[in-house]
């Protein structure tokens, strides 16, 4: 799939290995048992929803409940329609915490705020900005390091504050936002196309 997305977009030849680094920090996250936070704003936002929603139901592949599991959902007619998740959140979407956090904190915390709550040793933050200094994803990431969460940045040709706070960082090679996005979409389609694979291919 890796190779697949270079043959699309030659022009993220320069970003492969570290797209395959994410790979490898997402299936070790997963194996043992965490779960990934993903943010960012604006379109970097709807993105961080769009990868939750790759993640926690079926992409490309189905991921039928089986045994033991589904044989317990007797009350559920449709229960064999349920799919088994990969655990993630969109700190994006959380719209009654994060008025809340700025109302009472400020809009600079409204990811650190919630890493802090959400985070655990071993989980996985993805942050996502096209200029690498939207300050409240910076936080967030800074904020996910002393609590022995892993870090994920995607950014533009700059990278920004973001790369001093990144594990891995996918640093895509164009500066415009718009453009920016349009390289972050195929990006992370193929990293959770291979995540999939990997857990549910049998």
């Amino acid at each position: 799939m890796l190779q697949e997305l270079i043959g699309r977009y030659p022009d993220l030849a320069p970003v492969a290995s570290d797209v395959e680094s994410a790979f490898d920090v997402l299936v070790a996250m997963y194996a043992r048992g965490g779960k990934l936070l993903v943010c960012g704003n604006g379109g970097s936002a709807a993105d961080s929803d769009h990868i939750v929603g790759e993640l926690m139901k079926g992409m490309c592949m189905t991921r039928p409940l089986k045994g033991e599991r589904l044989a317990q959902l007797t009350n559920i007619p449709r229960a064999n329609r349920l799919q088994q998740g990969l655990p993630a959140i969109s700190l994006s979407a959380q719209t009654g915490l994060m008025t809340a956090i700025l109302n009472d904190q400020g809009g600079d915390l409204i990811y650190a705020q919630q890493v802090l709550g959400y985070g655990k040793t071993g989980d996985v933050l993805w942050g996502i900005s096209t200029s690498g200094m939207s300050v409240d994803v910076v936080y967030a990431l800074e904020v996910a390091k002393t609590l022995g969460v892993i870090t994920i940045g995607m950014t533009g040709k700059r990278g920004g504050a973001l790369k001093a706070w990144s594990d891995v960082l996918i640093q895509v090679p164009y500066e415009l936002t718009h453009e920016v996005q349009e390289r972050h979409l195929p990006i992370y389609h193929t990293l959770c196309r291979m995540v999939e694979q990997e857990f549910f291919s049998s």
